[in-house]
């Protein structure tokens, strides 16, 4: 696993963001809903100019290898073990094809309650959007980092975030850089990493 990068595509410099709206990229890029005009703008422009993928790809040229729900459940207790040893252990880690487009969402942690010998029993899941079958490693890190802070802090508050950072340092501009991902592709953009790729770097 790559550390995330230094500087991203576009700079940020924010603790903690307002927005986790999904949406449309018409002018300004609604995944960028609430974050302040001036990251914005050069988001729009290089959309407008055709170059957002271009940029993205010199700053993160390469795809990760996790592809499976195998491997996918092995980095997830990988990154688990090595800073929240102590939270409670999925008993199941997926990447999922619905969940974008049928929850808006990226990714998600479930409990489970059943009853099992008379005992109440959870079980904890953890589910990836497919989006991430085929990002950057820096990109899968942020939202397995993201739900595995799930597993010891349920809201998203100042001690959550906190999680997210000392899995992921750059968490906030790892996000950042995803989000102008999703406008690339709202805006008719082709996937960047992976077999179906069309674009390379410049």
């Amino acid at each position: 696993m790559r550390n995330a990068p230094s500087g991203g595509a576009f700079q940020y410099n924010r603790r903690l963001p307002k927005a986790n709206a999904a949406m449309r990229p018409s002018p300004p890029p609604d995944y960028l809903a609430g974050y302040p005009a001036h990251l914005v703008e050069p988001v729009r422009r290089a959309i407008a100019a055709g170059r957002l993928g271009e940029i993205l790809l010199k700053i993160y040229p390469q795809a990760h290898e996790v592809r499976t729900d195998k491997a996918l459940y092995d980095y997830v207790l990988a990154i688990k073990a090595a800073h929240l040893r102590n939270a409670p252990q999925p008993s199941k880690v997926a990447f999922d094809g619905k969940l974008q487009s049928l929850r808006q969402a990226l990714g998600t942690h479930t409990r489970i309650a059943r009853v099992q010998g008379g005992k109440l029993k959870t079980k904890r899941e953890i589910h990836i959007a497919s989006l991430f079958r085929e990002t950057p490693p820096e990109f899968l890190l942020m939202i397995v980092a993201h739900e595995i802070a799930h597993l010891k802090e349920p809201e998203h508050d100042k001690a959550f975030y906190q999680l997210c950072q000392h899995m992921a340092p750059d968490y906030f501009q790892l996000e950042f850089d995803l989000r102008t991902y999703l406008c690339h592709l709202a805006a008719g953009g082709p996937p960047l990493w992976g077999a179906d790729s069309s674009a390379s770097p410049t």
